[in-house]
Order: structure tokens, then sequence, then C-alpha cells
């Protein structure tokens, strides 16, 4: 079974595509996709989606693995970051993935064991639940790939 997870920002995008087979998680890609903000806000939910959709394409995932947003502050932020979210959702429905969607608190919980860990907690002990490549990773990254993993966590999948 292979998942897209995700991340999802506006500006910044983690996207991890993880494969498990006969039990064991296997990282296969991971990117962190910028949009720059010059654009404008509809170019930029655009982008975001022409970058899923060719993730989806050249991948061929199964599911998609997102994070539920949760915002105590920044209102903006949280309306542009939710309409970029729904761009993803488009695009892995049209792709025909079955989607999951995960809370911070369920992420932090299946990565970690603690649902109240932090972003250094998450850093940590993601390569230490699958290999990763040498290459320093952001940490947009790092929670997309955290998603898929959790998404492993919680659905059983048949071969």
């Amino acid at each position: 079974m292979r998942i897209l997870g995700i991340d999802p920002g506006i500006e910044r995008v983690g996207i991890a595509v993880i494969d498990k087979v006969a039990g064991k998680e296997t990282f296969l890609f991971s990117e962190c996709f910028k949009t720059s903000s010059k654009l404008s806000h509809a170019e930029r939910l655009a982008r975001i989606g022409e970058e899923v959709a060719c993730v989806i394409t050249e991948w061929q995932p199964q599911g998609l693995a997102i994070e539920k947003l949760f915002f105590e502050k920044n209102t903006t932020t949280a309306m542009g970051v939710a309409e970029a979210r729904g761009v993803m959702l488009y695009e892995a429905a049209r792709g025909k993935l079955a989607i999951h969607e995960y809370t911070p608190l369920e992420i932090k919980v299946a990565v970690t064991g603690y649902g109240k860990s932090d972003k250094r907690a998450i850093m940590d002990m993601v390569p230490r639940l699958i290999k990763l490549p040498s290459r320093k990773m952001i940490d947009d990254e790092v929670d997309a790939i955290a998603a898929a993993l959790t998404c492993f966590a919680y659905v059983r999948f048949e071969k």
C-alpha cells in the first residue's frame, strides 16, 4: 500500500510518499513545495493543486494522509491554509485516493506515543520509525512523513 502524506500550508507544503510492503514502511519521496508570496492567492492554490496532481500521477498512491487544521489564532492564515487543503483534497479525490484525515494529536500519538509532543520530538522520532535519505529535511517534509506513518498505524490495509 502506498500513501501520500501531506502537511498542508499555503507558503510551504510538506509532501511525502511512503510504501508499506510485507509490514515494513519504506520512504520513497518527499519535498517541501513552496509558493511565492508574490503570486496571487488563486495562483498559489493552482500551483499547489498542480504539484499534488503531479505527485499523484508520478507515484500512484492509493491513499492520502493529511493533517486536519487546528488554529487557535491567526484566522487569516487559517483560511488560506484551509483553502489550500481543499485543493489538496480535491486532487486526491480526483485521483480516486482513499482520504484519511488526522488531528495533530493523533499524529503525535502515532509517532511519539504522546499527544503533547513538540515538533522536536516528531523530528527525532520519524527517522527512528523509517529509514530516510541522508539529506537535510525541512520540518514540513517530516510532518508529511509523520502523517503517512500515522495512516499505517491507524488503518489496516488489505494486501
